[in-house]
């Protein structure tokens, strides 16, 4: 089962978006910064995508 869609207290590295998002789609937090990284070599809006969850996500309480 996923969980909700929230910012962790630990395991940020900037924003908490990448831990986030593996957390609810249920894989290892580095795969989905490794994700990132590589989709940052593709042309696209993916920065600031990031930046739009960082504002969105609410953080974990």
């Amino acid at each position: 089962m996923a969980s909700a869609l929230v910012r962790p207290r630990n395991d940020r590295w900037i924003g908490g978006v990448c831990s986030g998002l593996a957390r609810r789609f249920g894989i290892s937090s580095n795969v989905m910064r490794l994700i990132f990284v590589v989709s940052i070599l593709l042309p696209g809006p993916q920065v600031l995508i990031y930046i739009i969850l960082w504002m969105l996500m609410p953080a974990e309480r």
